[in-house]
């Protein structure tokens, strides 16, 4: 696409806006937060009858920066190929939301906030957060916008589970949602990639107990590996072995543990460059966030019980090659939403990318978003 067609289907210039909320949270953990801080932004007008809102909520690493791009930054929103003019969710349309969690690194109160009772980084302190703590902060947060009701709520991975939890704890205000590339709680196996994850960060000496501010430190290896093995579960096979395969930098073995298949290089550049962004407690705070999400846990494991609270229109999407939310695990919302005789739509898109193909512009993926948004009305 030329520079010229990019910008003409683009939101343009973007700016954060930060609410504040007084009054506190209750959290699901009994804790709660006494004041804290929302960053977000909104692309589109919302319309007269303040109907056309739709929220976006990110996954593990994502923010409040979905479409558009900074003044003097040349990095567009995590989500810009699905959000703007003209694209899949149309701002000629709708009033669109991002917003960065609570918890997050991104500007929210997180652990690298200042603690009021302390005067220092909450850093370890920092309350554990749910997907359910979250859905109820975008609400008041909604609140706070004059939006007592969303077209629709979207999101992809952890997105998903909050779209899908907005439906049970507010299935008055929200009239549709897609939930995509997502699951209705992690299996063991994600758990335990999780826990890997996380004790790559908890072991670094620089980590300090989740203290690492006070210290001046960064637990960058711990970062790194996490991201590592986060990204190993992103993509799939097919897509590893087409991009890099077996590649060697220097086009024979060298016999080293330094950088010699391609393979490596690309996992380590990523693990450097997300260890530069993003916070260690954040991302202890949000893979746990993931483990504990569960609506069917309160109904003894039963989903088409815990789904029976829904009133929305569903779209389920997810990919073929995704095997760290394998299709089978939208099998199971898409059932549980039927057995409930609720609307609900389902695409299972042939996509080589993995678990990173909600983040890609496939004509397919993108087509059906389309065609759904396109028939919701506001």
């Amino acid at each position: 696409m030329t520079d010229i067609a990019r910008s003409a289907r683009s939101v343009g210039i973007v700016a954060p806006q930060t609410a504040r909320f007084a009054e506190a949270l209750p959290l699901q953990s009994g804790e709660r937060l006494d004041g804290y801080e929302l960053v977000y932004e909104t692309y589109g007008e919302l319309n007269a009858a303040r109907s056309n809102a739709v929220l976006v909520c990110h996954a593990l690493s994502g923010s409040h920066h979905v479409a558009g791009r900074y003044a003097g930054d040349d990095d567009d929103g995590w989500w810009d190929n699905m959000v703007g003019p003209g694209k899949p969710l149309d701002t000629d349309k709708f009033f669109v939301i991002g917003v960065n969690n609570l918890g997050g690194c991104h500007g929210s109160t997180g652990p690298r906030s200042i603690n009021p009772a302390t005067g220092k980084p909450w850093g370890a302190d920092f309350p554990f957060v749910t997907v359910e703590d979250w859905v109820n902060a975008q609400a008041r947060l909604a609140d706070q916008l004059g939006i007592d009701s969303l077209a629709a709520v979207i999101g992809g991975s952890l997105g998903g589970m909050q779209a899908l939890s907005w439906t049970l704890q507010y299935p008055q205000r929200v009239r549709h949602a897609a939930v995509i590339a997502s699951a209705p709680k992690l299996s063991a196996q994600n758990i335990a990639f999780n826990e890997v994850a996380r004790q790559a960060i908890l072991t670094d000496p620089d980590f300090h107990d989740g203290n690492f501010y006070e210290h001046g430190k960064v637990p960058e290896r711990g970062l790194r590996l996490a991201r590592m093995v986060g990204h190993i579960t992103y993509l799939s096979d097919d897509a590893m072995g087409e991009k890099f395969g077996r590649a060697l930098r220097h086009g024979k073995a060298l016999y080293s543990y330094d950088v010699e298949f391609e393979i490596e290089s690309y996992l380590r550049h990523q693990g450097d460059k997300f260890a530069r962004e993003f916070d260690a407690n954040t991302y202890l705070l949000t893979t746990k966030a993931l483990d504990y999400y569960d609506p069917a846990f309160a109904h003894g494991g039963d989903l088409v019980a815990a789904l029976a609270a829904a009133r929305a229109g569903f779209l389920v999407v997810a990919f073929t090659t995704d095997w760290r939310f394998a299709p089978e695990r939208s099998r199971e919302i898409v059932y549980a939403l039927a057995h409930n005789e609720l609307d609900v739509s389902y695409a299972e898109i042939d996509c080589p990318a993995g678990h990173d193909s909600f983040l890609l512009a496939d004509p397919q993926y993108h087509a059906v978003l389309a065609a759904w948004f396109d028939r919701i009305e506001v």
